[in-house]
């Protein structure tokens, strides 16, 4: 654990047996409940996990390689929904990982890696074309770290993804989304097809909170996504077609050199990554 990296724990569910959130500082980073993986409590998860399952068909294998791990929930739904499924883990907290395997075992047959390793460094390390889908979901403390927005590293994430493959980015900022707008326009440098997705009171400026990010070489499921966010226990809504243009005019990407941390929560966000 470095100094200036804060300290997360395991901490048990007051209301569910068995199940645990990570927290880091004031921040719940993840909710797992190892008897039902499919279980999911913070609604962007459920928005990553929706983005999933509509791209490929149920129970297909997937390579996905996840950069942030904290509680693992997303790699466990990962292996529960498409048991075949290879994932490489990319989590720098090797304290955290121990005290997951040890309170919440993976299970041999999970086909979940997990390296000690930071993002930027991890996906450096990654073969061409390895992946079929890369979840971008690491915050150290409330903030997404600088080095994981700019375009040269989306650049590399690119180069990690297979054709077709698909970036799965959560981020948080609130409106007018100075920095998620930055973050867009370096997906928009290195994958055509992408869309923007958020919870109606974030996207209507009434708080900070999370976005989600796709980007892909190939059209993203619009249709199946939309009826997912109508039809969800959490209420989602997507930012497409003119909408996302408008997101995009006269943005510039983050670079190496003027990367910059998402905005720091200041109250009334308890949760995310």
């Amino acid at each position: 654990m470095t100094e200036d990296r804060p300290r997360s724990e395991l901490v048990p569910d007051r209301d569910v047996a068995g199940a645990f959130v990570v927290r880091t500082g004031e921040t719940e980073q993840s909710w797992v409940d190892p008897d039902d993986p499919t279980r999911l409590e913070f609604d962007y998860v459920q928005r990553i996990a929706d983005a999933l399952d509509a791209c490929a068909p149920a129970g297909e294998r997937l390579r996905v390689v996840h950069v942030g791990g904290a509680g693992m929930t997303l790699p466990r739904y990962v292996a529960h929904t498409r048991p075949r499924s290879a994932q490489i883990v990319l989590e720098p907290d090797a304290e955290l990982t121990q005290a997951v395997r040890e309170r919440l075992p993976l299970g041999r047959s999970s086909g979940i890696k997990v390296r000690a390793v930071d993002g930027l460094n991890g996906i450096g390390a990654m073969p061409a074309d390895y992946a079929d889908v890369v979840v971008l979901d690491a915050f150290v403390g409330g903030q997404v770290p600088p080095e994981l927005t700019t375009t040269e590293f989306l650049a590399d994430v690119a180069r990690v993804l297979t054709p077709g493959g698909t970036l799965m980015a959560n981020l948080t900022d609130l409106a007018p989304f100075d920095y998620g707008r930055r973050v867009l326009a370096g997906i928009a440098e290195h994958w055509p097809h992408r869309l923007v997705s958020s919870e109606p009171a974030t996207l209507k400026g009434r708080r900070l909170g999370n976005l989600v990010m796709l980007g892909s070489t190939r059209p993203l499921p619009v249709e199946e996504l939309s009826r997912k966010a109508a039809g969800s226990a959490f209420p989602y809504r997507l930012v497409v077609g003119d909408a996302l243009a408008r997101w995009l005019r006269g943005q510039r990407p983050f670079t190496v050199a003027d990367a910059a941390p998402s905005p720091e929560p200041r109250g009334g966000l308890t949760h995310f990554s």
